[in-house]
């Protein structure tokens, strides 16, 4: 009995301890802090993905957390699209700079994910070792609470920027772009500006033990382009088999033809100049093989190492990867049809047809159709630019003083590609640093180091005063 009443002792000890810690803890965060967290939370919980409706909802709560900091409903525009929406907000300057404004870009909707297949709930916010897990807790709800949060923060200190600047969250960067599209093409008249930095990619890399490794520009993306493989036939009894004209075998020796084709390494200054300098700084055979290819791209040995990394492999060549499967339309009866999905991340400076002529090539069969899905954009490189460069450094280096700053070729795609494509030059920036193994967006236990997501939130204040600074701040 004794030994019962010390262990629930102890134990009640111990919550006290732990409670007080977190109270403690709770206690050392600022408002703004405080403020950027309940945002977080809010809309991550909110189940913005495709099919659910939610994201109408998502903006209209972020509208309303800066119409109570001080914006007009003017400058406040929800646009809704079908089941979904954008939202544009302009914090308008005094325009002393004379320039155009500075658009401000991140998504509302996340992939979606299913609470049985996730460790935690993934539709809500919750802080554990150090992390805090969600669906878009990274990608991009992160970006959009940092550029919301500071919006709000700047408003409240009475910041009068030189020149307007504008936040542009669209609502369907996972599925369609539709509200992307709308909004680079159509809506110029809220959109157009000098250029555009974008809290979709970009950042910072922490090895496993949180040493920090470079931060990245994404200043160029692949083309994204998805491509439909069906195979048609006659079908019949699935008792009267042909194993030589089967829709689904013809399908599948399609699909390993596929995955067995490798294309030519390519490269281009943006991605030789980031080999080199995150090399360096990795160091390993990992790093060394990034050196000797930043050096010679047609270092055939480095370029293998590379590419076993599934983060970098993107950056050297065109990938083609089979993501979805349909076929058959009864357990007894032989398929009628098979399709499959491939998705394609193309090099820069490669055209999509070219890809569609080499799978055609690749798969070497004429009663396999291959069709090009959608209107694939190919987006021009982002030059660097001087002023970004500058206040980027000043963010960086206020969290980790000297390191360096490289830009990037995006493997993924972002709203960015269309903005470029119609003539604002984009640079990604986003204020997170991770270790990239931990980099789960799109898939299971999404997460945030909990001192990322701290540390980060100063990141777009200091890039917005410094490069719309006005006499009015000093």
């Amino acid at each position: 009995m004794k030994t019962f009443i010390y262990l629930l002792v102890s134990s009640l000890c111990a919550l006290a301890l732990s409670s007080a810690a977190t109270a403690q803890t709770d206690a050392a965060r600022t408002s703004d802090e405080v403020k950027a967290l309940d945002i977080y939370r809010t809309i991550i919980e909110m189940r913005t993905a495709e099919g659910h409706g939610k994201v109408p909802e998502m903006a209209a709560f972020l509208a309303d957390e800066l119409k109570k900091a001080g914006f007009s409903d003017e400058d406040i525009h929800i646009l809704p699209t079908e089941e979904t929406a954008s939202l544009v907000v302009r914090y308008r300057g005094d325009g002393s700079s004379g320039k155009k404004a500075i658009l401000f870009l991140g998504h509302m909707d996340v992939v979606d994910a299913k609470r049985e297949d996730w460790e935690l709930d993934p539709f809500k916010l919750t802080e554990k070792d150090g992390y805090f897990f969600g669906r878009g807790t990274i990608d991009n709800k992160y970006g959009v609470m940092n550029l919301t949060q500071t919006f709000i923060r700047l408003k409240k200190q009475g910041f009068v920027p030189n020149r307007d600047l504008v936040l542009a969250f669209s609502g369907d960067e996972k599925t369609g772009m539709v509200t992307t599209k709308m909004l680079a093409y159509d809506r110029k008249d809220l959109t157009d500006a000098e250029f555009a930095l974008n809290s979709d990619a970009g950042g910072g890399s922490l090895t496993p033990d949180g040493k920090p490794l470079g931060y990245s520009v994404q200043a160029a993306e692949k083309t994204y382009a998805t491509f439909e493989l069906t195979v048609r036939n006659a079908g019949g009894h699935s008792s009267r088999p042909n194993a030589n004209d089967n829709a689904i075998y013809d399908l599948a020796e399609a699909l390993k033809a596929v995955q067995a084709h490798e294309f030519p390494v390519q490269s281009n200054p943006i991605t030789r100049t980031y080999f080199k300098t995150l090399g360096a700084t990795m160091g390993g055979d990992l790093g060394k093989a990034m050196m000797r290819f930043s050096k010679n791209p047609k270092n055939k040995r480095a370029a293998r190492r590379i590419a076993q990394n599934s983060s970098y492999i993107g950056t050297i060549k065109t990938t083609c990867i089979a993501t979805m499967l349909k076929a058959g339309h009864a357990e007894n009866a032989l398929p009628q049809s098979a399709t499959a999905t491939v998705n394609c991340r193309i090099f820069p400076g490669t055209s999509v047809e070219s890809v569609k002529i080499t799978l055609q090539k690749v798969v070497d069969n004429e009663n396999v159709e291959i069709v090009t899905l959608g209107n694939p954009i190919e987006s021009p490189v982002s030059e660097m630019r001087d002023d970004v460069t500058a206040v980027l450094s000043k963010a960086v280096h206020a969290r980790y003083p000297g390191l360096n700053i490289v830009a990037y070729m995006e493997s993924g795609g972002t709203d960015g590609m269309h903005f470029r494509s119609n003539g604002i030059p984009t640079l990604a920036v986003s204020a997170t640093f991770m270790d990239e193994n931990e980099m789960f967006a799109h898939g299971l236990n999404e997460r945030i180091p909990v001192s990322s997501f701290y540390e980060g939130l100063d990141h777009w204040m200091i890039i917005m005063q410094e490069l719309a600074g006005g006499s009015n701040n000093k």
